[in-house]
């Protein structure tokens, strides 16, 4: 079994005011702050304080179910908080800032160039109007791809990603428009289902809560699979992003632009697009999270052999239903904090699995020692609550053993021998044909002369003198 190599001593340099974290931050926080601040002041502007509130009253009420949803979608490996918040406020604040502000500078030049106000807001609103959001909102997705690498690993969580900025934005977006639709009402005097708050709310947030999410999704899935591509193909990965932000603009300039389309251009362009791509991506989130569990259930076992992990916790870590179980068990047992150290060891073997794949691939980094020690050691300390829980999910869910079949209902001569109805298999395993097969580990998990430095290392031994 090989070892992990010692940890190499870095010189100790000396960092500039500007690269310390707490700089970064605080600019960033301020950054946001301002933006939210000056956003807030142009929006209270153009719907008044009355449209404000029933603005902010009515575009806060899909904004839970949007988040519930995506965190949802993360399960298998949830990203930390801070990436969400950072997002959500980035869409509400700094892309919306950029919107608004280009978006009416645009249109007031397109306005004054041809001396045609119509055709400029027909304009501003199909191209230029997509170019612009979309473009605010994929420098958050970029960011985090950039600066927290190590959270960005595939298609969920640019999906993830993706989606909480584009909440934050259409969350900014519907203040407005159910705002000056309220100042509308306000001034012609409907009320009820024919007023123009009304009808704005249906369409907004009844009908289409997940627009802007959609389109920005499609930026990304781009992001996400230039994470899973290899380092060495540079051009791949530039171009992934780039194609997912020209789809995202493509399918927000054809949603503006359904209203030019006739009475029924909206819904036609809503039954013909945007419900056929949102059960698309939908699929697509789906089954890149079941992807996800079928990674964690193929890497963990090397941890299994170098003596980190029980036999069962692969099975346990890659079923859904198995870890739910688990923290129902570590809550029933050891309660609230039982629950979150089942969910912290669920999440750190999680990212052991998906570290591993990268390492094989050839795209760990240099940090790929320090980060698997970390995790592993996270693990150790987590083992006592969780290991427990997590067998008792594997025992939970495992699949029935295979009855015994008697030797004489195969008949004579057809070759199968006595026996062969008796094999057993272990209660974590379905029979040999089936994805949980027991294997032998030396053949299945021992590294090529390549992967020989992400061999699993092995857990630290009890001191010899202590309990």
């Amino acid at each position: 079994m090989a070892t992990c190599p010692p940890c190499p001593i870095r010189p100790h340099r000396h960092t500039h005011w500007w690269q310390r974290p707490w700089v970064r931050y605080g600019a960033l926080i301020t950054l946001l702050a301002l933006s939210g601040l000056v956003i807030l002041a142009l929006v209270r502007e153009q719907t008044g304080t009355r449209g404000f509130l029933v603005g902010l009253g009515l575009a806060v009420l899909p904004v839970p179910l949007l988040v519930a949803a995506f965190r949802w979608l993360d399960r298998v490996d949830p990203g930390p908080w801070r990436n969400l918040v950072f997002c959500f406020a980035w869409g509400a604040c700094a892309a919306a800032l950029i919107a608004i502000v280009a978006n009416s500078f645009a249109t007031r030049w397109i306005a004054t160039a041809t001396a045609d106000p119509a055709s400029a807001d027909t304009l501003g609103a199909t191209v230029i109007a997509p170019v612009v959001e979309e473009s605010a909102k994929a420098a958050a997705v970029l960011l985090v791809f950039l600066f927290r690498r190590r959270d960005f690993n595939g298609i969920v969580d640019g999906v993830v990603v993706a989606g909480i900025t584009a909440t934050g934005f259409a969350f900014t977006e519907n203040i407005l428009y159910l705002g000056n639709a309220f100042g509308t009402d306000q001034l012609t005097g409907d009320r009820g289902i024919a007023s123009v708050t009304a009808a704005t709310f249906f369409v907004r947030v009844v009908m289409s809560p997940f627009a802007h999410p959609l389109f920005t999704v499609l930026t990304g899935i781009g992001f996400g699979i230039a994470a899973l591509s290899p380092g060495r193909h540079h051009l791949r990965r530039s171009l992934l992003p780039l194609a997912g932000l020209l789809l995202a603009m493509g399918m927000h300039a054809l949603w503006n632009g359904s209203a030019a389309f006739g009475d029924y251009g909206f819904f036609a362009v809503y039954a013909a697009f945007m419900v056929p791509a949102f059960g698309l991506l939908t699929w697509l989130v789906v089954w890149s999270r079941q992807r996800e569990l079928r990674t964690v259930r193929a890497e963990l076992p090397a941890y299994v052999a170098a003596g980190w992990l029980t036999p069962a916790e692969p099975y346990a870590l890659g079923s859904m239903r198995a870890r739910r179980i688990a923290r129902q068990y570590a809550r029933r047992h050891a309660g609230k904090e039982g629950a979150r150290a089942v969910a912290r060891y669920e999440a750190c073997a999680t990212s052991v699995a998906f570290l591993r794949q990268r390492g094989r691939r050839g795209r760990a980094g240099a940090g790929f020692t320090v980060r698997e020690r970390e995790l592993l050691d996270a693990l150790w300390h987590l083992r006592g609550v969780a290991r427990p829980a997590l067998e008792y999910a594997a025992r939970a869910t495992a699949p029935p053993a295979p009855r015994p079949v008697p030797p004489w209902a195969y008949g004579h001569g057809h070759g199968y021998g006595y026996g062969h109805g008796h094999v057993t298999y272990g209660p974590y395993f379905q029979p040999p044909h089936g994805p949980y097969a027991p294997r032998h580990p030396q053949a299945t998990y021992a590294p090529h002369p390549r992967y020989a430095p992400y061999a699993p290392c092995p857990p630290p031994r009890p001191h010899p003198h202590r309990p």
